[in-house]
């Protein structure tokens, strides 16, 4: 699975990719903003992707000028309440304080919101991650009641919040980007006869965002619309 908006492209973690990734996880710039900050070996590395390869769980590798940068993903969907958790991390600094953070979250977020139909979910910040817990507020994050004084404290985001919230920064991404606000959704060749192929057959044709599909060798893409 991949989805490319405002020139990034998120991409479905891969068993080839888990390296790279837990190299990235255990880099102190990355570790310390975690709950769980122990050494990962390639064996755990191993046991927690066989884990999470499944609907329940779904972790991205972001991808930016042609260049992996970082990890976002949902963890722990509930698909009948509609509930999950999200995360991001990115190992190099010059990308901080970019905008291909906030391009990620966005895009991430639209897909439940607008392709998928969900009306909200959650997050885990650490109390301290003080950067993260200013840029998820500005997207509509509000803190959930009785979470003040825990570490890592549970934030819910709503949809109608997140699209108030986030008008303005949309239109400063699609100026950065070059205008174009539209995106593509992919299917690759491995996901087609999967769960995930179901249910995008089932949800996405519907969508009044998705203006066609196409399909060759490389999988099949729905063409979304702003």
């Amino acid at each position: 699975m991949k989805y490319t908006k405002f020139g990034v492209t998120i991409v479905r973690l891969k068993k080839e990719d888990i390296e790279l990734v837990r190299q990235w996880r255990n880099s102190p710039q990355v570790a310390e903003r975690m709950e769980y900050r122990e050494y990962i070996t390639p064996e755990m590395q191993n046991t927690w992707f066989k884990s999470i390869s499944n609907m329940n769980n779904l972790y991205f590798v972001i991808i930016y000028e042609g260049e992996k940068m970082g990890v976002i993903n949902v963890k722990d969907i509930d698909w009948e309440t509609r509930k999950l958790e999200s995360g991001i991390f990115i190992p190099d600094e010059k990308y901080w304080g970019t905008f291909v953070p906030s391009i990620v979250s966005i895009m991430l977020t639209q897909m439940f919101f607008r392709i998928f139909g969900w009306d909200h979910y959650y997050a885990h910040i650490l109390k301290t991650n003080e950067r993260a817990i200013q840029y998820n507020k500005s997207l509509g994050y509000e803190l959930c009641e009785g979470q003040e004084e825990n570490e890592n404290q549970l934030y819910i985001l709503r949809k109608e919040t997140f699209e108030t919230k986030s008008k303005k920064l949309l239109k400063a991404l699609a100026v950065i980007s070059g205008g174009d606000t539209s995106a593509i959704y992919q299917l690759e060749p491995e996901d087609i006869g999967t769960e995930l192929e179901q249910f995008v057959k089932d949800n996405l044709p519907n969508i009044p965002w998705v203006t066609r599909i196409e399909e060759n060798e490389q999988g099949r893409f729905y063409f979304l619309s702003e």
